[in-house]
């Protein structure tokens, strides 16, 4: 076998029954034409479309009903002509029975088509004008999930697509859909590869089919004619239809885990899907009708149908002569993968590829499930590897972070695992419902996160606009500041020492706004130039400068009037006063130090030194007031009320230390010790009241009588009662009974304290 011939194989992997015998032996039938189409707005993976027309409106055949609404979305075409009747939930192929919204046209049996747009040369198109015509023609996968075919077409825009693959594979038992189009469509099919390899330019094109279906295998090996696309027939194996798994097949190569075919250069196709993109293509038709099984033996006639979308199952079953009967399931889909629908007024999709009506004989129900006995057959029949038995247990335990371990989203669901189980597990349900719960956490946890992010968002807008007002405050505080100053300056400027000795007072006061004004301007400016630094703005920088103005003109009328008008020595120096201008003149030199030691100080700091060293000399002269005001006599020395309070804080401590001691049983040498530094502090605070000048506290002694143990007990007797009286009153469902025992007690109680203490 050469190396373009050479076939690999798969892990795992199981064999049952097709019977695909019981429909692939008539040609594809067109299905009657129903009184009325349902509709359903999402028929794929995506945002569901969204409706452009109205109840009460006429369509034609193909005419665009509702319309994409996200770039994982497709638009829903009218599969024939007719009125809008209803818009809204509808019935939908779900094994849950839950309704959608759905657009319903009843049909008027005309099929007048609307105009359409065919491009027989497509060739002259450029790629996002073919994408955009497949994308507007509602074209999603056929053969699987049902995935938009224009974003998978887009998926990886920058990587080289060098892999084509065309999946005729078809692997799921009684599905006959696709052998069908293969056999009587070719030439359509290979017209649509022709497309696709134009849109992307792939080195090599892959056409798989399994052994079972040499007709259709015959068909595409004519039409192929002398196309260099390489058709590949492997021997039939359930699942070889899985997008991965056809993958290592054609190409001996794995898919990573979690990553998809585009992350290896490779892109894969549905053969049904590729015809759909023919007819959008050359004939300008969308998507309003597809290739439909319908086999089972519940059914007379099982065939092939070509069905409009949105036609009721109940109608095409009817058509293959269903007996009900003889119904056990109807199933969407194949026996492995397939599910069970709730009814029959459920719609025919895009993704219906069969309808299989069961008898009890053919698919009876699964025997009761039992305990896992762990004998391993699932494992040797996973396709993808997995460990089944190990995400069964993770899956009943809800642990999400062990099932993501190990790798249960690349369960493809083929149901292998399920079928060779002798427990009768039913495997994938566990592993479908953990998957729907981990989406759901995830969701949630994106839409906390989103959240989070508009909160984080609109508190940086408040804090933006709560400095833009601030700012503007502070500009109005500072023009403010620099009109005061300005208007202090006038005033101070005239005034002759004579004038000013003549108001001490009035002149202190004076000296105090100004030297406020100036600390309020300082910090004014300060707050700006932090904010201009995080957000440098024009506006910001304006109101720096205007700041900036303002603070030196507070400034230089503080120094003015400090200047003119000196303090007064005092009579006698406050000790807190001089410590303060003692501490305030030593941090303005360690400032005016600070910025002398800079090699290049920038303007603002040049200013800011000029300031400092004003400040500094206010400061000095300050402090020389204070060293030429006389010492205060002794004699009016005000009293020393802190050797007071520090010597009673002493003798609490020392007392609280001895009992302290005496509590936890001391040894006599440590009481004795504490004992005399207890007579000692007693002794201090004596001395220090004494020196204090206030008269000696009067010791007023009150002899207590102990309570006798019979008044305790009975004053304990009423507190109780007391108590439980009014917890009883408290609650809504008490008994009236032991409410009126509770106020006989405490009445009785009463009385005998009272009795006891006359």
């Amino acid at each position: 076998m050469s190396a373009q011939e050479r076939i690999w194989d798969i892990p795992g992997g199981i064999h049952p029954a097709e019977r695909k015998e019981l429909s692939n032996r008539t040609p594809i039938q067109p299905a009657p034409l129903p009184k009325r189409l349902t509709l359903p707005l999402n028929q794929h993976i995506g945002a569901p479309a969204e409706p452009i027309v109205a109840v009460g409106e006429r369509v034609l055949k193909g005419q665009l009903i509702a319309a994409a609404t996200g770039f994982v979305s497709v638009p829903v075409h009218a599969p024939t002509s007719g009125t809008v009747s209803f818009i809204g939930p509808q019935p939908y192929p779900h094994v849950s029975g839950m309704l959608a919204p759905a657009i319903v046209i009843e049909t008027d049996g005309l099929e007048q088509w609307c105009p359409l747009e065919p491009c027989p040369d497509y060739r002259h198109l450029d790629h996002g004008k073919l994408i955009e015509r497949i994308r507007q023609a509602g074209i999603n996968g056929l053969g699987g999930a049902g995935f938009p075919t224009a974003v998978k077409l887009n998926a990886r825009p920058t990587q080289k697509i060098h892999t084509l693959i065309i999946n005729g594979t078809e692997c799921e038992p009684y599905i006959t859909a696709d052998d069908l189009l293969m056999r009587e469509r070719a030439a359509e099919l290979i017209s649509g590869i022709d497309i696709l390899v134009h849109l992307i330019q792939p080195d090599q094109v892959l056409i798989g089919i399994e052994d079972n279906k040499p007709e259709a295998i015959a068909a595409v090996r004519l039409a192929l004619s002398e196309r260099s696309y390489e058709l590949k027939v492997f021997p039939t194996k359930y699942p070889s239809g899985g997008e991965k798994q056809l993958i290592q097949i054609l190409t001996g190569v794995e898919v990573p885990s979690g990553g998809l075919p585009a992350d290896i250069g490779m892109l894969c196709q549905n053969v049904g899907t590729c015809v759909a993109i023919h007819d959008a293509i050359i004939h300008g038709k969308p998507l309003i009708s597809r290739i439909t099984t319908l086999t089972g033996e519940a059914l007379a006639k099982p065939m092939n149908v070509e069905v409009l979308l949105g036609t009721p199952v109940g109608e095409l079953l009817a058509f293959a002569g269903l007996d009900r009967s003889k119904l056990n399931r109807l199933i969407m889909g194949g026996p492995m993968m397939g599910f069970t629908l709730p009814d029959f007024a459920v719609p025919v999709i895009k993704t219906t590829n069969c309808l299989l009506a069961s008898t009890t004989a053919e698919l009876p129900p699964p025997p009761p499930a039992l305990p896992c006995i762990r004998c391993g057959e699932c494992a040797e029949a996973c396709p993808a590897s997995l460990l089944p038995q190990q995400l069964h247990f993770f899956a009943m335990g809800q642990e999400h972070e062990q099932l993501k371990a190990h790798n249960l989203f690349d369960c493809i669901e083929c149901g292998a695992c399920a079928y060779v189980c002798p427990s009768s597990i039913p495997l994938v349900q566990y592993y479908r419902a953990a998957k729907a719960e981990i989406r759901d956490l995830e969701q949630k946890q994106l839409k906390a996160e989103h959240s989070k992010q508009r909160f984080e968002q609109r508190q940086e807008r408040l804090r933006r606009a709560e400095e833009q007002k601030e700012a503007e405050r502070l500009a109005r505080t500072a023009k403010a500041a620099q009109a005061k100053a300005a208007q202090a300056q006038a005033a101070a400027g005239p005034e002759s020492s004579e004038s000013v000795a003549a108001k001490p007072a009035g002149l202190s006061d004076e000296l105090k706004k100004l030297k406020i004004e100036a600390s309020m301007a300082q910090v004014a400016l300060k707050k700006a130039e932090k904010q201009l630094a995080a957000h440098a703005t024009a506006e910001l920088q304006a109101q720096v400068d205007a700041l900036r103005l303002a603070a030196a003109a507070a400034q230089q009328a503080l120094d003015t009037a400090t200047a003119a008008n000196p303090p007064a020595p005092a009579a006698t120096a406050d000790d807190g006063a001089l410590k303060k201008a003692k501490i305030d003149a030593a941090m303005l030199r360690a400032q005016v130090r600070k910025l002398e030691k800079l090699d290049a100080p920038s303007a603002e700091q040049q200013s800011e030194l000029t300031q400092l060293r004003s400040q500094l000399d206010a400061a000095e002269k300050l402090l020389a007031s204070f060293d030429s005001a006389p010492a205060p006599t002794a004699a009016k020395a005000p009293a020393d009320d802190g050797a007071l309070k520090k010597a009673k804080i002493e003798l609490a401590m020392k007392r609280a230390e001895l009992k302290k001691a005496e509590k936890a049983g001391s040894d006599e040498a440590t009481l004795n010790g504490l004992r005399e530094a207890l007579a000692a502090a007693e002794q201090s605070l004596h001395q220090a009241e004494e020196a204090s000048g206030k008269p000696v506290p009067e010791l007023v002694r009150t002899d207590k009588q102990p309570i006798d143990e019979i008044t305790r007990a009975l004053k304990t007797e009423v507190a109780f009662a007391r108590a439980d009286l009014r917890k009883l009153e408290r609650d809504e469902h008490a008994a009236t009974d032991a409410l009126e025992q509770a106020r006989v007690r405490l009445a009785d109680a009463e009385q005998k304290l009272s009795e006891h203490q006359t």
